[in-house]
């Protein structure tokens, strides 16, 4: 049974019941992340967040705003641009992400290097806890420092704690001017790119995104099988074209060069965040889908983003990775069995390099054959303690996070 709560009234009701009965509630906003997680298909009641949606409060002069947690990304941006505003966040699918699926998993983009996370995004939030009761964690201005910073519990925690019902966010205004750089390297010159992001990163530039992308992914949106770095610039124009300048007077000899003004920025990151496998975009067929999300090392990103780029024989593999905070997205498409054996690979890899993997979309028939979340680390039990505690019955979203929690 899917059930449309319109007020946090309802949405309390609805698991004052399952928990006094003890029915499983899992949570859907747009539905972009039913692939992220969960190793039960089963629930007795799903909760749609679908109506719950709209701005509950705006201060344009404090630059914050309340929002209910079923509105999409979207939606609350378009609001804010009327006020020459925005929240500095880059999630995939931004017409159907709904920002409380964005808070919930912690979404971020490649803009992250400039933007931050989604807990650097958010000042307070308003929770019901699975047995109806409703509490608030942060505050709604910036300079709130009282107590401790309960909204990192939630941010991230896929809904297994409570229900966010209203987030309140910081806003940022919404630049000047916005360019983007695409530097393309030819595959032989890997140690020439490597040492030309050495060289920006050592510099005073502050480029908002200083995204990898293989040649899979960079022959999908700018047609040219290569290793493109994409720069992102947002100020004032006068510095971007500062920031524009230096970048072109340390380009190697070799590699195409192409700057992409405003307009064209945009419609270039509009494609992107529509390339990843999603619970929307995705249709059951004879291709399967898979996403994963890698943390690695700053510089360890070109050797994820080269090992994807090699396996491309018997499966789609599309990679991009922040070079500044470490972050690789990974797509496959291709059969079952060449996908599977695909993400072993690179889980084995990213763990020679220290990292994490987590599959953030995956059919559901195949998520039992790997460790969707990765081992568990040191610190498990903590996190189940919280749970325990939290959600004793395990009402909410059972069995969607780490360790099967």
């Amino acid at each position: 049974m899917t059930v449309f709560p319109t007020t946090e009234e309802e949405i309390t009701q609805v698991l004052k019941f399952a928990d006094q009965n003890g029915k499983k509630v899992s949570i859907i906003g747009g539905g972009t992340k039913r692939g992220f997680g969960g190793l039960t298909e089963y629930a007795d009641i799903q909760l749609s967040l679908a109506h719950y949606t709209g701005i509950t409060e705006h201060t344009p002069g404090d630059m914050t705003v309340t929002v209910k947690a079923g509105t999409t990304f979207k939606e609350l941006q378009d609001y804010l641009a009327k006020h020459r505003q925005k929240v500095s966040l880059d999630p995939s699918w931004p017409e159907y992400s709904t920002i409380g699926g964005i808070i919930a998993s912690n979404e971020s983009g490649p803009k992250r290097l400039g933007y931050g996370s989604s807990r650097d995004s958010v000042i307070g939030l308003r929770i019901v806890y699975p047995d109806g009761q409703i509490i608030r964690s942060g505050g709604k201005v910036v300079k709130n420092v009282a107590g401790y910073d309960m909204n990192k519990l939630f941010i991230g925690s896929m809904g297994t704690l409570g229900v966010v019902t209203e987030i309140t966010l910081k806003l940022r205004p919404i630049p000047k001017y916005e360019s983007l750089i695409l530097l393309s390297f030819p595959i032989e010159m890997q140690e020439e790119m490597s040492l030309f992001v050495i060289n920006l990163l050592d510099s005073m530039m502050e480029p908002i995104a200083l995204e990898l992308l293989s040649p899979a992914l960079s022959n999908r949106l700018t047609h040219k099988e290569m290793y493109t770095l994409a720069i992102s610039f947002e100020d004032f124009e006068p510095s971007v074209r500062y920031q524009e300048e230096f970048i072109k007077s340390i380009v190697p000899d070799g590699t195409l060069f192409s700057l992409l003004p405003q307009a064209e920025a945009e419609l270039f990151w509009d494609s992107f965040y529509k390339t990843a496998p999603s619970g929307v975009s995705s249709k059951p067929g004879s291709v399967t889908e898979a996403a994963l999300k890698i943390g690695v090392k700053n510089l360890d990103v070109f050797k994820i983003v080269k090992e994807c780029a090699g396996m491309h024989k018997s499966v789609l593999i599309e990679a991009h990775g922040g070079l500044g905070h470490g972050l690789c997205q990974v797509t496959l498409r291709g059969s079952s069995n060449d996908v599977m054996n695909a993400i072993e690979r690179i889980q084995q890899i990213t763990v020679r390099l220290g990292g994490y993997t987590i599959i953030k979309h995956l059919p559901y028939a195949l998520r039992h054959k790997t460790e969707v979340w990765g081992e568990k680390p040191s610190y498990f039990f903590l996190i189940q303690g919280i749970k325990a505690a939290i959600d004793p019955k395990s009402i909410l979203n059972n069995k969607r996070y780490l360790g099967g929690i």
